[in-house]
């Protein structure tokens, strides 16, 4: 099958792999873009699975200001070397996850960084809920754990839908970044202020 050096490019261009790498992963799924690129992205993740581990120190404190001046963000995202963390892509990674940041009002970085005490209150509320609306005993534990999944996209950034394309979630964007750029990177911590509230 013939490969145009056309589609090679926007596949290039659309997952941020090497154009060889495009090229084979075109040819592999005889020019189907759409399974080039999901072939694409589980050998990035998993390139950027062996990559976790490794010490990221480097980045940037990324700033944003929403609506005026009615909503700011600050958000530390770490790198492992001053190279990558001047990068155009590092930085508009950066940038991303403050606008996510600041449209999605996240609490806690990940599921592993929710309160005990606030993951019971949840999961109780949950069943009394299910309960309340007649669900059968039996299934009350699978209800709960969806509406805790649900709780976490809503809570969690790594777990939300990103907002400039919500077929992805912020840690599927995460994990691709670090396959593009080839370093770790991690989300070190966030803020966001809103006009009028209360801390």
């Amino acid at each position: 099958m013939e490969i145009s050096a056309q589609q090679v490019k926007e596949l290039r261009q659309a997952t941020g792999a090497g154009i060889l790498d495009c090229r084979k992963a075109l040819l592999e799924n005889n020019g189907d873009f759409d399974k080039a690129v999901a072939s694409l992205r589980e050998k990035g993740l998993a390139a950027a699975a062996k990559k976790v581990g490794r010490e990221a120190k480097e980045g940037v404190v990324e700033l944003y200001s929403h609506g005026g001046g009615r909503v700011g963000v600050m958000v530390e995202v770490n790198c492992e070397t001053d190279f990558v963390g001047r990068t155009e892509q590092f930085r508009a990674f950066a940038h991303d996850l403050a606008l996510q940041i600041a449209a999605a009002n996240p609490r806690w970085l990940d599921a592993a960084d929710v309160p005990a005490e606030v993951l019971e209150s949840e999961k109780t509320i949950a069943r009394n809920r299910a309960i309340q609306e007649g669900r059968p005993e039996k299934a009350l534990d699978k209800i709960v754990e969806g509406r805790l999944e649900k709780f976490y996209q809503d809570t969690c950034l790594l777990k939300q839908p990103f907002v400039k394309d919500e077929s992805l979630t912020v840690g599927d964007l995460l994990k691709q970044t670090i396959a593009t750029v080839g370093e770790n990177i991690i989300i070190r911590r966030f803020a966001r202020w809103e006009l009028g509230e209360n801390a």
